[in-house]
């Protein structure tokens, strides 16, 4: 019989950051999954985002709030829409996403603020998911609409939480 273990109290900071870094592979496997001929596809009528443009969108995005929040630590490199690869998305996506949670590691644990941005810094991180989330949503719609689809694994490994 195996002797119990000692519980560790619950950390919202360390569960709030996880949550974030899981959302974070979960933008890594959508862009592994997006065919590569849909990467560049350009929307039906030509007008909108590509799903690169997208991609780069959501890091650009984050780089506004990190210049507002994190006013002296050095940014990423800006992501361009239209000629980066899966890979610099990725990459640079990972650096955005490790930059934003070095700010709310700092901010968690304290007083809560995020410069720039109201009301605290758990308002932060649930915009930065929901934005996250709207945007892998029109990724995957825009892969249906120009003839690439997301496979049916893709489209259910994104809600994989519990193993991403």
């Amino acid at each position: 019989m195996q002797p119990a273990r000692a519980l560790e109290p619950f950390s919202v900071v360390d569960s709030l950051l996880a949550a974030y870094a899981t959302n974070n592979r979960i933008n890594e496997f959508l862009i592994h999954a997006v065919p590569d001929p849909a990467w560049r596809a350009a929307p039906h009528g030509g007008k909108g985002r590509t799903i690169a443009s997208m991609a780069a969108h959501i890091h650009n995005v984050r780089l506004m709030w990190l210049k507002s929040a994190a006013r002296d630590a050095p940014l990423p490199a800006k992501l361009d829409g239209e000629s980066c690869t899966k890979a610099d998305a990725i990459r640079l996506l990972n650096e955005s996403w490790r930059a934003l949670e070095a700010v709310l590691r700092a901010s968690l644990p304290g007083n809560g603020a995020i410069r720039g941005f109201k009301p605290d810094a758990a308002g932060f991180l649930a915009y930065l998911l929901a934005h996250d989330a709207h945007h892998r949503g029109q990724i995957a719609m825009l892969a249906r609409q120009v003839g690439y689809p997301l496979s049916q694994s893709a489209g259910f490994g994104m809600w994989e939480w519990g193993t991403r």
